[in-house]
């Protein structure tokens, strides 16, 4: 039932379409049009104003037909691209892999998503396939730290069980996890002198900070949870001792318990050295955004495998290591997994995907979708 000329001849064309993050206006008034010309309802939140990019999150609901008692269902996408994604030209090789050529990103992150999601609702209404009622959600600003999804209205949510189409891996993979991330920033104040004449009157932030990381435990720390400096700045000349220096940081886990550890050991391991240096520190840290953690019985993954394996593929089960807005849709009361895909690579220049994956991927949102009205 899925046509791949048409699913590969649509993807084409939105990847061809500028929309790096930040810059959606152009790529959210053409999904708006296609919706729209599909029949659905389509609203765009007021999210632009929040977080200052090209558009709003695009919130598309879809009416049941014929699956009254079937639970309300969401799928969402993000409409945003990572750089250098301008003027992107997409290639289909002989091989049956959609490539750049090699100057760009390719965009299937997550463009191939919205392409099996027109698709899919393309099928449904040639086949008069019965439905319940779906919400589309296509966000803007994902890559920027899922911004648009964080500044989502839930009023605007109306589902039961959630469904992102936005991992790697094989189609018929399912992200039944993903960690919590907390965002750390710390600033070492010391004092400056000179660094050839007193510089026993000085005391250096870069030794105070250098110091207080040498004493966290930093990278993997167990299977769910993660630690990283990201980011050393500060200091000047090399005869003035240096007073200033700010660390950006971050930590993970499936396990929130794990992550406040993990900030409350940091702080310590700063906030004690500063003291020992009689230095001062200022430590902020932000949780931006929840985790999810779901078992191979709750609803929304049983239901996702039933479909899945209904197609002959895998079903496998898996935990990420990255957010994504299935996080944010979680904490909006969504139970929500993230669905593999097919593509690789993404986020360089060899980014690639199988026309016959995206063929796959369509089939598994709509086996989904038959499931419930069964």
């Amino acid at each position: 039932m899925i046509k791949q000329d048409r699913l590969i001849q649509e993807f084409m064309e939105l990847v061809q379409v500028d929309s790096e993050t930040g810059h959606e206006a152009e790529i959210a008034a053409l999904l708006k049009k296609k919706f729209t010309q599909l029949g659905l309802e389509v609203v765009e939140d007021d999210s632009q104003a929040k977080t200052g990019h090209g558009a709003g999150n695009l919130i598309v609901t879809w009416k049941g037909e014929g699956g009254a008692e079937a639970p309300k269902l969401l799928f969402t996408c993000h409409m945003d691209t990572v750089a250098p994604g301008k003027r992107i030209k997409p290639i289909l090789g002989e091989d049956g892999w959609i490539r750049s050529d090699g100057t760009t990103i390719l965009g299937s992150d997550d463009k191939a998503g919205l392409a099996v999601l027109l698709e899919t609702i393309r099928v449904i209404k040639e086949q008069q396939l019965p439905h319940g009622q779906i919400q589309f959600v296509i966000t803007v600003g994902e890559e920027s730290g899922l911004l648009g999804a964080r500044s989502m209205d839930p009023q605007h949510l109306d589902a039961e069980l959630g469904f992102a189409l936005d991992s790697n891996g094989e189609v018929g993979s399912i992200a039944v996890a993903a960690p919590t991330q907390a965002k750390i920033q710390m600033k070492i104040f010391g004092k400056s002198a000179h660094a050839g004449v007193n510089p026993e009157d000085g005391i250096s932030a870069i030794q105070v900070a250098s110091k207080a990381v040498s004493r966290m435990k930093l990278g993997r720390l167990d299977q769910e949870t993660t630690a990283n400096i990201g980011k050393f700045s500060g200091g000047g000349a090399t005869n003035v001792v240096c007073d200033f220096v700010q660390l950006d940081a971050e930590a993970r886990s499936i396990v929130q318990e794990k992550v406040d550890q993990q900030i409350a050991h940091m702080r310590e391991a700063l906030e004690t050295t500063v003291r020992e240096f009689g230095a001062q520190c200022e430590f902020r840290s932000e949780i931006v955004y929840p985790a999810f953690n779901f078992n191979e019985n709750d609803p929304v993954v049983s239901l996702a495998k039933r479909a899945i394996e209904r197609l002959g593929l895998s079903g496998r089960v898996f935990r990420s290591g990255g957010g994504s807005d299935a996080n944010i849709f979680n904490g909006l009361g969504v139970p929500t997994v993230n669905l593999a895909i097919g593509y690789e690579d993404i986020h360089t220049t060899k980014e690639r995907i199988r026309a016959e994956d995206m063929v796959k991927a369509a089939e598994m949102v709509l086996s989904i979708i038959q499931e419930t009205v069964k």
